[in-house]
């Protein structure tokens, strides 16, 4: 167990700090080859082929068995018998786009599996080929060249399916409302003016009634919460305007669709804590932190694990994501993407708080 192992059993005064839940990991730790006395395989993944090399893991120049074989399920298991013939224990292949993930899921049970970012196995210029390519990151491998990808165990692997599908549907649904936005000013309505959530109760049931073909302001105010701050008057003014008949339709379209999106993002969250609900003493402690709700300590928990413990030492963990440069305090450097760093973790893990804010009207 790593180091890091304590992020979830700290105890009550530890999990509302909010500095000590500030990490990311390394995407690569690099092993040691240099006592290494097993077979080592290396694989050039192609969305049909697969050009597959073995050698010895301490002389990795000399290649000892080489082969072709198909993507398919019955080749994918000929190729895992091939592996196992030749003693091979250890493997590793490149990130090719989605290719590798059934060759992955195929050997993962009998290898120790490796994947290689992309980018670190960069070919010569003029000497491409799949053989050459696949010496080379067998090469690269057993020298320890590469940048290596952290891949978790399938049961987390389905948590980060969920938690990623359903930050897609949060974007799809920013993109709808913006496109709303951008159909109200061209028809000269300032709805967005008056209320701070546009898609809020009140916002939806006017904007409902405008696609509707609803064309009269104070009939659409007189739909608005009584509770809200603008006060009638001032949302009759920002509802006057008009809007086409093309831009109704688009209207309607985009609302309807945001229900959708609503209805898929409260399944993909009921999964996830269906799935999730082993560690669900991991996932309260997260939320104990200031700005982390439910659904941002599901998302961490995808990424980094139950335990964190496959890094070593907090440092590792923190240098995964470049999102720690924006921490409050920290010395502001020139932008760098690296290839160990992933993507941010959700925001409010970032600047713990950062989620809070007014609360919508309507």
């Amino acid at each position: 167990m790593g180091k890091c192992a304590r992020l979830f059993p700290a105890g009550r005064g530890e999990a509302r700090d909010g500095a000590y839940f500030l990490f990311r990991a390394f995407s690569a730790f690099m092993p040691e080859r240099s006592e290494m006395s097993h077979n080592i395989a290396a694989i050039d993944v192609h969305k049909k082929l697969l050009v597959v090399v073995v050698a010895a893991a301490a002389q990795p120049d000399t290649v000892l068995h080489s082969g072709r074989f198909g993507t398919s399920s019955a080749e994918l298991h000929q190729l895992g018998a091939w592996l196992y013939q030749y003693g091979v224990v250890e493997a590793v292949m490149e990130s090719t786009a989605q290719y590798w993930k059934p060759v992955w899921m195929e050997l993962e049970p009998q290898l120790q599996l490796h994947l290689a970012q992309a980018q670190s196995n960069k070919a010569p210029k003029g000497r491409k080929s799949d053989l050459v390519d696949a010496k080379r990151l067998l090469r690269r491998f057993a020298a320890g060249e590469l940048m290596l990808s952290f891949i978790p165990e399938p049961e987390q692997r389905v948590w980060r399916m969920i938690t990623r599908g359903r930050l897609q549907l949060v974007r799809e649904r920013v993109q709808l409302q913006n496109q709303i936005e951008s159909l109200l000013e061209e028809g000269r309505i300032k709805l967005s003016s008056v209320i701070s959530d546009l898609l809020g109760a009140s916002g939806r049931r006017i904007l409902r009634a405008m696609a509707q073909g609803e064309t009269n302001p104070e009939a659409l105010a007189e739909l608005g919460e009584k509770s809200l701050q603008c006060g009638f008057p001032a949302l009759v003014e920002a509802l006057t305007g008009s809007m086409g008949d093309v831009h109704r339709r688009l209207l309607e379209q985009h609302l309807n669709r945001i229900e959708l999106i609503d209805k898929q993002i409260q399944e993909l969250s009921s999964l996830a804590a269906t799935q999730m609900q082993k560690y669900q003493d991991a996932v309260s402690r997260l939320i104990e932190i200031p700005g982390i709700g439910a659904e941002a300590a599901q998302e961490i928990l995808a990424e980094i694990g139950p335990e964190a413990a496959a890094f070593p030492s907090c440092q590792q963990l923190a240098s995964w994501d470049r999102g720690l440069s924006r921490l409050p305090g920290k010395r502001r450097r020139k932008p760098f993407r690296s290839l160990r760093q992933r993507q941010s973790l959700p925001a409010p893990i970032i600047v713990p708080g950062g989620a809070s804010g007014s609360p919508h009207q309507g």
